[in-house]
């Protein structure tokens, strides 16, 4: 009985053992779990700006730009630039300016546009019109009839535009030219142009005009205005003409 009891003691040693061995060679065998894939690159970023963005033309502006994660980076109309940087640009006219960053995580674009005006043009002063030039533009001749030398009811509208003009630059003097058509004779005109300057000298300080503000002389036909021999053009040479006096 004594021997039975050992035997059954040393076979449940064996077992025991067994499962120890079994047990630490199942462990021994299991393979270790694979190791977590690499993350993927990261994406570029871009950014781009300019200031001002607006200038006139000839005028300068400041370009930036700002990347992430990018090795290949360049601006259209530039070329290949730093990831990150400004640039001073002076374009002529407006322009869009295009950004490009490229990396393993891929590709990303930025866009800023700058304006380009062009300048006023430059003012022109226009010099204010002298004595001489408002003289000339606003007083009027006085015309006559064929050998006539009393002033047409016609012509009283030009002597007192005449006169509101003379009153209003009195530090203006002139001269009166007495003229006539070709026909007659020379002594005759001469003699008529100075009658009629006198008309009108007579008119204006009749007026205001102060006297010694006016001259007087005859031309008689020796300087018509036209030269054709037909009364539309002898009619313009019958008239006193007035002349700046500088």
């Amino acid at each position: 009985m004594k021997h039975q009891t050992l035997k059954l003691k040393w076979f449940a040693l064996v077992v025991g053992l067994s499962a120890v061995l079994m047990l630490g060679a199942c462990k021994k065998k299991a393979a270790p779990p694979p190791p977590p894939p690499p993350p993927p690159p990261a994406s570029p970023t871009a950014s781009i700006s300019v200031s001002p963005d607006t200038i006139q033309a000839g005028q300068s502006s400041t370009l930036s730009w700002q990347t992430s994660n990018a090795t290949d980076v360049s601006i259209d109309g530039i070329g290949a630039v730093q990831p990150s940087g400004s640039q001073q640009v002076s374009p002529s006219t407006s322009t869009t300016y295009h950004l490009t960053a490229k990396g393993a995580g891929g590709t990303q674009d930025a866009t800023t546009r700058l304006t380009v005006t062009q300048p006023p043009p430059p003012v022109t002063q226009t010099p204010s019109p002298t004595d001489e030039d408002l003289f000339n533009s606003s007083v009027k001749d006085v015309y006559f009839e064929y050998e006539k030398s009393d002033i047409r009811g016609d012509q009283q509208p030009s002597i007192q535009a005449d006169v509101l003009f003379l009153n209003q630059h009195s530090n203006v003097s002139f001269t009166i030219e007495g003229h006539c058509d070709e026909r007659g004779s020379t002594e005759y005109n001469l003699a008529l142009g100075d009658q009629r300057a006198s008309s009108v000298k007579n008119a204006l300080t009749t007026a205001g005009i102060a006297s010694n503000r006016i001259k007087t002389i005859s031309y008689g036909k020796e300087k018509p205005f036209c030269t054709e021999s037909n009364e539309a053009c002898w009619q313009q040479n019958r008239r006193g003409h007035f002349v700046y006096q500088k």
